[in-house]
């Protein structure tokens, strides 16, 4: 055995006639070219595949940019709280992209009566570009895509004198697109939990309907961690600003005024809960919430805290949200919510109205603190006519018959049981009463 090694090792250090090269030399130098031979190879086959796959994206990439007008961003990083909406791109007629959120589209929209009627249609993908369409609002659809840029346009970057309101979750500036018409950018606050959920609630709970007293909902932003609705822009301010601060020297409403307002946001209220599947509960039904047009039309806004019920649902069980002195007891108590929350609501708001005062004063006596107790209090003594604006003035003042049906619908809605609380269309009719718009005082 030790021969046969032996032997081994002078066989392959025998020199050879190539350059003088031991024998193991030029197996050595053979096993090197065989391994570099291979590697380089790979390394050709993976450099062509790499080649080729980078030329099919550039190719795709060239013809998402030749179909898409405003083409999406790259997604930065984001936080936590706010998330990456995945968007579907459309093609549209003129061009341009219209891009539905990943939660539904489609429309419904209703008419002026009492509870609305409901017609549902599908979107039609081919819809106009939104910079040239928005005169058109019954071709709006559910809203249109904005870029930040043209956000960004619209309302000066944002600037602190377009700046027309603030709630808990975004601020609300004024703004004015390409083509003239005026909008309200609601832009949702970054780095809270509850922001996406807000923009996502105010998308599927107004984004498919269409009624004249609620605040349009014209389109939307999505771009990396910004998330903004832009709105039709009302011009005449807030139920709130009219009946405590009024708008101008004797400027305020009158009875007429007042009721109109009330029938209007009433009518809003039903198409919400009685005409559209499934039903849409508000829960921040109040005065600061409810816009008036120019011709002192209702327009209820502000659905950041909506809830959507289905069929045959009779509550949700929540988390209590909503204002202080709003809020129906039975809600606040339990977290049990339906759409009688709201009309309880509604006739704290009715109250307001009537009264011009605050729902929760701590400026006043305790037994006036409350409005709604207030109210109750006067009403037990007989004091009906003492409870009306004074701002009305005497010549404005309701007749006695039109001043009692607005407070019993307003009683009715505020009462402690729920059950008995009538349902929205059933205050629509009880306010269409012709009674409850005179102002004609008996002689």
């Amino acid at each position: 055995m030790y021969k046969m090694g032996n032997d081994l090792n002078q066989e392959l250090s025998k020199r050879t006639s190539i350059l003088g090269l031991k024998v193991w030399e030029i197996i050595g130098i053979g096993v090197g070219l065989f391994i570099i031979s291979i590697l380089c190879i790979l390394s050709f086959f993976l450099t062509s595949r790499n080649k080729n796959s980078r030329t099919s994206s550039s190719a795709a990439n060239a013809n998402t940019n030749t179909n898409v007008l405003c083409p999406l961003t790259q997604i930065p990083s984001h936080s936590k709280d706010i998330k990456a909406v995945h968007i579907t791109t459309y093609s549209t007629e003129s061009g341009s992209s219209f891009h539905p959120l990943s939660y539904g589209y489609g429309s419904q929209s209703g008419d002026e009566g009492s509870s609305g009627t409901v017609t549902t249609t599908t979107m039609n993908r081919r819809s106009t570009s939104p910079m040239s369409g928005l005169l058109e609002m019954s071709r709006l659809g559910w809203g249109y895509w904005f870029t930040l840029r043209e956000l960004d346009l619209a309302t000066n970057l944002f600037s602190e004198e377009n700046l027309i309101g603030e709630g808990g979750y975004g601020v609300v500036y004024k703004g004015r697109l390409l083509n003239g018409i005026s909008v309200a950018v609601k832009k949702i606050f970054n780095g809270q939990g509850q922001a996406e959920m807000e923009f996502r609630v105010e998308v599927e709970a107004i984004g498919h309907v269409r009624h004249k007293n609620l605040v349009r909902l014209l389109g939307y932003c999505v771009e990396g961690t910004h998330r903004m609705l832009v709105y039709e822009y009302i011009n005449n301010g807030s139920l709130e600003l009219w009946l405590h601060e009024g708008m101008g020297e004797n400027r305020y409403l009158t009875w007429e005024a007042r009721m109109k307002i009330m029938l209007g946001t009433a009518k809003g209220i039903a198409y919400l809960h009685e005409a559209i599947e499934p039903k849409v509960v508000h829960r921040d039904i109040k005065a600061s919430n409810i816009l008036i047009d120019e011709n002192f039309n209702a327009k209820v806004s502000d659905f950041g805290l909506a809830k959507l019920m289905e069929v045959g649902k009779t509550h949700v069980t929540t988390r209590v949200m909503g204002t202080f002195g709003y809020v129906a007891p039975e809600y606040a108590n339990t977290g049990l919510l339906n759409e009688k929350s709201d009309v309880y609501s509604f006739g704290v708001v009715l109250v307001e109205t009537i009264t011009g005062r605050d729902p929760v004063d701590y400026g006043r006596p305790p037994k006036q603190v409350n409005v709604v107790d207030w109210l109750k209090m006067m009403i037990g003594s007989r004091r009906c006519e003492e409870v009306v604006d004074p701002k009305i003035g005497i010549e404005g003042r309701p007749s006695t018959r039109g001043l009692k049906r607005a407070l019993l619908v307003a009683l009715r809605c505020v009462d402690p049981n729920y059950e008995k609380r009538p349902k929205m269309s059933q205050v629509v009719r009880m306010l269409e009463s012709q009674d409850s718009f005179s102002h004609t005082r008996p002689k």
